[in-house]
């Protein structure tokens, strides 16, 4: 019986840019601007990206752009949950308050509202111009492209 291997060597995962985007503004409305001024066409994911059992998640709107081979994901950052919290005043009855728990996608860009994830499999994609694109954008404060291979948690980018 012959014994066959496959060799995973030349699996590369990290075929992708990653930019990130500091903005207040809501998902939706960020996504409509990036369809808008890059010519894109996200639509909001039916499922969130769900990380440590409901304790977090995160919205992701995507494009798969067939004719050119790239998928598009933007994907929030930041996750706001409000938790109960137990404290005690000293009384005999102990008051239950509202905690606001922040969690990040990426913690160790904890500043970083949105990543904008480009996947493509042939190399054509201008990132330079992307950029300005979004810098032109008034509601965008900035954006700048980050390094993946320098990320420690980058498997949370893998959906």
């Amino acid at each position: 019986m012959a014994l066959h291997k496959l060799l995973v060597d030349d699996f590369n995962d990290d075929d992708y840019k990653l930019i990130a985007i500091h903005c207040n503004l809501e998902d939706y409305r960020l996504a409509y601007l990036l369809n808008k001024n890059l010519d894109l066409r996200l639509q909001r994911k039916q499922k969130d990206l769900d990380f440590k059992y409901l304790t977090s998640s995160y919205s992701i709107f995507e494009w798969n752009n067939e004719s050119q081979y790239v998928t598009w994901n933007l994907v929030s950052n930041i996750c706001k949950k409000e938790e109960n919290s137990l404290s005690s005043t000293g009384t005999l009855f102990e008051s239950e308050e509202k905690t606001l728990k922040t969690f990040n996608l990426i913690s160790e860009l904890k500043r970083v509202d949105y990543f904008l994830k480009i996947s493509e499999e042939i190399q054509n994609v201008n990132e330079h111009l992307i950029i300005n694109r979004l810098q032109s954008i008034p509601q965008i404060v900035t954006s700048y492209t980050v390094d993946p291979l320098k990320i420690k948690s980058k498997d949370h980018l893998i959906f």
